[in-house]
């Protein structure tokens, strides 16, 4: 190893070659960003200025506005960098620190929606507890037990890779850094990385993804049970937004993070990792609002505050 050079940058493939689909791509992943900046930016604003929204509800899709702001200023700025320049270097350090946030905002949001699914259980199932059982102390561990392992545990994952030796080739195939597609690089033993990847997978994806399951299997139950039809569906308009996003976070990130050794496919992760990483923080504040008439209604406020101000 003291004989072989190590790797100071790393050059990021991206997606086609060909000039018109990578303009083509840009423009879609601009705009993909450009939406995801405006539509979580406007609901953390529009929870925060409306006291209608002061609920633990709108306090977690608060949250997850956050991180999807984190994960899509993460990926995004250097992908929209790499498909118009010749350049598509990123240095070391950089790539460990954009492999870092990445996994703190994949680990925070499955965290979240566990912590979101427990909240549409009381609220349905254990309705007159609900005061007591989320209260403001409640949601505020909660979101603090969130953001404090999901810190730890990306930790953990970034001291683990930056133990490893890169002595070339440099050349990611993918269009950011992240854990499955650097393992392939390293020229040094990933059997400690691969073993941590896995119980990684097993607490934040795995047994996050059960308890959120166990308690729609609940929240079920207890609508199935409601006698009338309209307050069926009052019922499970109250959650349906959050199971379409767990649906499409988890069909994706289960795969990417499950396939962190020589069985992972360059190919079908970058498709993966584009949807979680830009789709998703785009379509979130969409899937939100859209079937939400107080997240609408605060949101109307917001922009014509904004409008007047300009």
């Amino acid at each position: 190893m003291s004989n072989q050079t190590r790797v100071t940058e790393f050059i990021l493939q991206g997606f086609s070659e060909g000039p018109q689909l990578q303009v083509l791509f840009f423009i879609l992943f601009l705009f993909l960003y450009a939406m995801a900046l405006c539509g979580n930016s406007l609901i953390v604003v529009a929870i925060a200025c409306c006291s209608r929204l002061h609920t633990p509800m709108y306090f977690f899709l608060a949250n997850l506005s956050v991180l999807d702001i984190i994960c899509a200023c993460t990926v995004v700025p250097k992908l929209l960098a790499i498909l118009v320049a010749e350049k598509r270097s990123i240095s070391y350090r950089g790539c460990m620190a954009q492999m870092y946030f990445l996994s703190w905002s994949v680990a925070g949001e499955v965290l979240l929606f566990t912590a979101m699914a427990y909240d549409r259980y009381v609220a349905i199932c254990q309705p007159l507890h609900y005061s007591s059982m989320m209260g403001p102390r409640v949601c505020a561990t909660l979101a603090g037990a969130v953001w404090s392992i999901s810190v730890l545990g990306a930790g953990v994952n970034a001291c683990l890779m930056l133990r490893l030796n890169f002595c070339g080739p440099n050349v990611i195939d993918h269009f950011f850094c992240e854990i499955p597609p650097l393992l392939l690089l390293s020229c040094s033993s990933t059997y400690v990385n691969n073993i941590m990847a896995v119980m990684a997978d097993i607490f934040f994806a795995m047994l996050n993804f059960l308890l959120t399951m166990v308690s729609y299997g609940f929240i079920i139950s207890t609508i199935l049970k409601i006698r009338t039809a309209e307050g069926k569906q009052r019922a499970f308009s109250t959650c349906s937004s959050h199971l379409t996003v767990v649906t499409l976070y988890y069909s994706t990130i289960i795969y990417t993070y499950l396939s962190p050794g020589s069985s992972y496919s360059p190919g079908t992760g970058k498709v993966m990792a584009g949807l979680y990483s830009t789709v998703s923080p785009a379509l979130n504040p969409l899937i939100y609002s859209l079937k939400n008439k107080d997240v609408k209604a605060a949101l109307r406020k917001v922009l014509i505050l904004v409008v007047k101000t300009l």
